[in-house]
């Protein structure tokens, strides 16, 4: 099974041959290439075009961050699964309104359900969350009144505010208050481990889209103009609550993050490197993890389960199929 590579250290990475070298402090690795999916690099790497083009002939996507750990930015090597009729088909379904706005509906409710699922999950568990449930639930017959994508997300935001509001009920920890949804930068802990993990989710969800027909420039929620990418931006908002929101969970409640693993710079928290390493290693936990799918006779992990969910889309633009977001058992 291919693997993704992280980089924290400065140093340089090369081909060699037929392969990838880094070199760290007069320290030389080396990385089998058929043996990975895509480098992820936090340090600050040299590379040169050799390199770059070799990347792209092995279809390996380059995802960097910035010092503090947030995404910065994807080298997308060249396409080679894009399909004339499907890329037809996303940008017919784009600029037919109605068709757009059906899609949309349908991933905001399918991510509702999901975040649905934790608050009932941590509701059976003692954390008294039923008004917010109830709340939701509300918000959420809503989506079908909408008539154009921005009011649609105006809805998806209160049920965030709502949810996001659950979060120090569930977690009850004074190291990791929510306070308010802050971004640019965050301005706390818990801030600051929701954007490192949904750039991760974007990021892999965008890996995922590379591997099938569909282009990742063309989303239906999220709007498409000077933004490269936003059919991952939708697609994980399928996934990010049940796999970024319960990382999170598991990762504060079981006390393996705490706030040594964080710097305060002027009133700009983010995250050390041990920090991102212990989030990476969970993440990749839960990516390998299989579970049951409707439908398939095997278990899939959730890394294929992100890309199931592009098929599932593809599918419905080619009228082959009706989309139905994936909603979690659990």
């Amino acid at each position: 099974m291919k693997k993704s590579i992280y980089i924290f250290s400065n140093g340089t990475i090369n081909r060699e041959a037929n392969t990838i070298s880094i070199e760290v402090n007069n320290s030389k690795k080396y990385i089998p290439i058929e043996n990975t999916s895509e480098i992820y690099m936090f340090g600050e790497i040299n590379f040169n075009t050799k390199f770059l083009d070799f990347m792209s002939q092995k279809g390996i996507i380059i995802h960097y961050f910035n010092y503090y750990g947030y995404y910065s930015g994807t080298i997308y090597p060249r396409e080679h699964l894009l399909s004339g009729m499907v890329i037809i088909n996303q940008v017919s379904y784009y600029l037919d309104i109605k068709k757009r706005l059906e899609i949309a509906k349908l991933i905001e409710k399918g991510a509702t359900e999901n975040i649905l699922s934790n608050l009932k999950y941590y509701n059976s568990r003692g954390k008294s969350l039923e008004d917010k449930i109830n709340t939701i639930t509300e918000f959420k017959e809503k989506f079908d009144e909408q008539s154009d994508i921005n009011s649609l997300m105006l809805v998806e935001a209160k049920i965030r505010e709502i949810y996001y509001s659950a979060y120090d009920i569930i977690l009850n920890d004074p190291d990791f208050k929510f306070e308010q949804r802050t971004r640019r930068p965050p301005k706390n802990s818990l801030n600051s481990v929701i954007s490192f993990i949904n750039s991760l989710i974007y990021t892999n969800t965008l890996s995922e889209i590379y591997k099938t027909h569909m282009d990742p420039r063309i989303g239906y929620l999220h709007e498409t103009n000077f933004r490269r990418f936003t059919l991952n931006l939708d697609i994980s908002e399928i996934f990010k609550p049940i796999i970024g929101d319960r990382i999170i969970f598991k990762l504060i409640n079981e006390k393996m993050l705490t706030s040594k693993d964080f710097n305060d710079v002027e009133n700009f928290v983010y995250i050390n490197d041990r920090g991102k390493k212990l989030i990476l290693s969970e993440l990749e936990n839960k990516l390998s993890t299989t579970i049951s799918h409707p439908g398939i006779s095997h278990k899939v992990s959730y890394k294929r389960l992100i890309r199931l969910e592009v098929y599932k889309l593809e599918k419905h633009i080619l009228g082959d199929q009706k989309y139905e977001p994936y909603k979690t058992r659990w």
